[in-house]
């Protein structure tokens, strides 16, 4: 598996953008009403795996620098499982794109409704919905990545070697 290219989210991010942009310019007066609280699941799952990322790392490190309980005196730690690892790398990724795609939405209607904010009513509202869309989709990105960057595998010894296995 291969990490989130960050150009690529940004790619993905600025062209929602400018299509969201477009379809809220085009559309504004019959959106619904757009509430603050429509992004706070985007803020929650960027909390979330915040916390799995937090927890995954002092559990990896402390796998790492395992020694045997009598040494250290203490309790032997619980194993990770290589494929809640795989499954977490997964979802890291995912969750890149989504809060990516997210973050463009978020910020077209933004790029729409702030400076429609005198004179439009509903804009007010609006450019309150979009900074809190583009906040949370921000954070499930950046949650994501350090996610992703978690469940890397260290480089061994063996990775060293040049190609063909010998050893200068």
């Amino acid at each position: 598996m291969r990490p989130v290219n960050r150009r690529d989210l940004v790619v993905l991010a600025v062209g929602l953008a400018v299509a969201a942009w477009l379809v809220v310019r085009a559309t504004y007066g019959s959106l619904p009403a757009l509430r603050w609280w429509l992004a706070v699941p985007l803020g929650i799952l960027a909390v979330a795996e915040f916390l799995g990322a937090r927890t995954l790392r002092a559990r990896l490190a402390a796998q790492r620098d395992r020694r045997p309980p009598a040494e250290r005196g203490t309790a032997p730690v619980r194993p990770v499982e290589p494929m809640l690892v795989a499954r977490l790398a997964v979802l890291a990724q995912a969750s890149a794109y989504v809060g990516a795609s997210f973050v463009g939405v978020w910020a077209g209607l933004l790029l729409y409704a702030a400076p429609a904010v005198s004179r439009l009513q509903a804009a007010g509202a609006d450019t309150v919905t979009g900074v809190v869309g583009v906040v949370c989709s921000a954070a499930l990105v950046a949650a994501a990545l350090w996610l992703e960057s978690v469940c890397r595998v260290p480089p061994s010894a063996d990775d060293e070697r040049p190609p063909g296995g010998v050893r200068a």
